[in-house]
C-alpha cells in the first residue's frame, strides 16, 4: 500500500466515523467525508473538529484520496462512492477494521497500548471515563467514543501524544449485509474491558450462546501479557469468564469478584461508592453521575488505570472530573412549565430499566414522563415481552413510532400500538403517538410542573424533540 496522506469518510456523521475523521485529521492526514443531509449528534463536534461534510454521495469525492473509510449504513459495500473506489483500486476500510488498524498504530508510525471496551451495554461511558482518567493525569491518551461528545474532553475523538489507545469494541457486524465478523473481532488490544453480555441485534445473534461466543473469540485477541477486565454479575459474563484463556481480572458487585463495590449511595447528582479487592479496602470514590450501572463502569476503568499504574489518587481525581457522555443522563433545558428535560440513549430492555431506576433513586420527589422510541424492528419483536415489563419505574409513558434501520424491512407484525396494549394490561398511564410532532404538541399542552422529569429514550431520533419542547 502507498504512503496514506488523504483519507475520505463515507457516511463521516456516524457515531463511530466521527472519532475517527477527527483522530485522523489530528494526526496529520488530508480529511474529507460525506453524509446525509440530515441533523446528527456529531455535527457539532465535527464543526469544531474543523471537518465540513459534503452532503449526499458522489464519486467525485474520490478525487486524490488514499483510503476510504465506510460505515455499514447508507448502502455500505453498495454505496457509490465504495463502489467507484474498489473500481479504481483505492482501498477501502470498514469502520471496524479502521479502529483496529488505528489501534494497532502503524498508519501514524507508532506503536499504541490498546484498550478495547466492549459489552452490551456500558461501552460509551466506561470508555470516556478511562479516557478522562487518563487525560487529566496528562497521559495524553487516544480515544475514539462513539457518542456526539464528551464534556471535558470536548471531543469523541483524539490523537493524543501518549502511548494509551482507547476504543469502544462494537459487537455489531462489520458490514451488515457482506461481512457478518463482528467489529470487535478486528482490535488487538492489551487491556479488553467486557461490562456485560446479552442478547442484542437480533439480525446478526439468533441466541445467547451465539454473541458469547462472540465475545470468547474477542478474548482470543488480547496480546501475550494482557488482560481481560470481565463483570460476572450476568449469567453470560460469568461462563466466558470460565471459558476463556485470558489472563483475567473479574469484578461486579457479586463478592465473588476479584474487585467488588458496595455501599453505593446517591446525594443529590452525585454518587459514592466503596470499592473492595477481597480483604482489602481500596476506598470510597464519587461520581458526578449516578446509577448502579454508572458505579460499575467506574469500577471497570479503576481496574484498568491500576493496571497502567496509575494510583488511587490520580484515579480519583479523574473520577472527579468526569460529567457524563452525550445522550447519556444528560439534562438538556428546563421547560417554560418547569419539568427538567433530559435525554438518554438506552434502547434495550437491561438499559431502560437501569437508566429509570437511576432516575428514581437520583430524584425521589419527581415524576417521570417518559417518551421512548424503539429502535429496530427486529428488536422490538425479539424482546417484546422483556419491553412490555421495562417501564415499571416510569409515572407517564408515552410511545412513539419505531425508529427503523435501513438494514431491514418494515415489519407489520410488530408496532408501537403492539406495545402499548399490552403495556396498558397493567399499566393504564400509557399512550401511543406515532410522530414526534405529536408528542411535542401533547407535552406542551400537558404543561408538566417542576416536579416532573421529561425523559426522552431511545437510540434513532427521539432526543431532536428536545429543542422544539417550550
Amino acid at each position: 500500500m502507498k504512503k496514506i496522506k488523504s483519507i475520505h469518510f463515507v457516511g463521516i456523521k456516524g457515531v463511530g466515523m466521527t472519532p475517527l475523521a477527527i483522530i485522523a485529521k489530528e494526526a496529520g492526514f488530508r480529511v474529507s467525508g460525506c453524509d446525509v443531509d440530515e441533523e446528527f449528534i456529531t455535527d457539532e463536534t465535527l464543526k469544531n473538529a474543523g471537518i465540513k461534510p459534503q452532503i449526499e454521495f458522489s464519486e467525485s469525492h474520490l478525487q486524490d484520496m488514499d483510503l476510504i473509510i465506510t460505515t455499514g449504513a447508507h448502502g455500505g459495500f453498495e454505496n457509490i462512492e465504495v463502489v467507484e473506489a474498489k473500481k479504481k483500486e483505492i482501498p477501502v476500510w470498514t469502520q471496524g477494521q479502521a479502529v483496529g488498524e488505528f489501534m494497532k498504530g502503524e498508519i501514524f508510525g507508532k506503536s499504541f497500548v490498546g484498550i478495547s471496551v466492549s459489552g452490551t451495554h456500558g461501552k460509551t461511558t466506561t470508555t470516556a471515563m478511562i479516557s478522562t482518567i487518563l487525560k487529566e493525569n496528562n497521559l495524553s491518551p487516544s480515544f475514539l467514543i462513539g457518542t456526539g461528545n464528551v464534556p471535558f474532553l470536548n471531543s469523541s475523538g483524539s490523537f493524543g501524544k501518549g502511548k494509551y489507545f482507547i476504543a469502544e469494541a462494537d459487537e455489531y457486524a462489520t458490514e451488515p449485509k457482506y461481512d457478518k465478523t463482528p467489529k470487535l473481532l478486528w482490535q488487538k488490544p492489551y487491556i479488553a474491558v467486557i461490562t456485560n453480555i446479552e442478547l442484542d441485534h437480533p439480525d446478526l445473534y439468533a441466541t445467547e450462546d451465539d454473541i458469547r461466543n462472540a465475545f470468547l473469540l474477542f478474548t482470543n485477541n488480547i496480546l501475550q501479557n494482557g488482560k481481560l477486565v470481565v463483570c460476572i454479575d450476568d449469567l453470560n459474563s460469568r461462563k466466558l469468564a470460565s471459558e476463556t484463556l485470558a489472563n483475567k481480572i473479574t469484578y461486579g458487585f457479586s463478592k465473588n469478584a476479584n474487585f467488588y463495590v458496595d455501599r453505593v449511595n446517591i446525594d443529590k447528582e452525585k454518587m459514592f461508592f466503596w470499592v473492595y479487592s477481597g480483604n482489602a479496602i481500596l476506598g470510597e470514590f464519587m461520581l458526578n453521575i449516578t446509577g448502579d450501572h454508572n458505579a460499575l463502569n467506574a469500577l471497570a476503568s479503576i481496574i484498568v488505570c491500576l493496571e497502567l499504574g496509575l494510583s488511587l489518587q490520580q484515579i480519583k481525581s479523574g473520577l472527579l472530573k468526569f460529567k457524563g457522555s452525550r445522550r447519556r443522563f444528560e439534562y438538556i433545558k428546563d421547560l417554560q412549565s418547569g419539568a427538567a428535560v433530559y435525554d438518554d440513549y438506552a434502547h434495550h430492555p437491561t438499559e431502560i430499566k437501569k437508566t429509570l431506576a437511576a432516575f428514581k433513586k437520583t430524584f425521589p420527589n419527581k415524576k417521570i414522563v417518559c417518551i421512548f422510541q424503539p429502535h429496530t424492528y427486529s428488536r422490538a419483536k425479539k424482546l417484546f415481552e422483556q419491553f412490555v415489563y421495562s417501564f415499571s419505574d416510569a409515572d407517564e409513558l408515552i410511545l412513539t413510532d419505531i425508529y427503523s434501520s435501513e438494514r431491514e424491512e418494515k415489519d407489520n407484525s410488530i408496532s408501537s400500538n403492539h406495545l402499548k396494549n399490552k403495556i396498558y394490561e397493567f399499566f393504564s398511564k400509557v399512550s401511543y403517538l406515532s410522530s414526534l410532532t405529536d408528542v411535542v404538541k401533547y407535552v406542551d399542552q400537558k404543561k408538566y410542573g417542576s416536579d416532573y422529569i421529561v425523559l426522552t429514550m431511545g437510540a434513532g431520533d427521539v432526543y431532536k424533540i428536545a429543542s422544539d419542547l417550550n
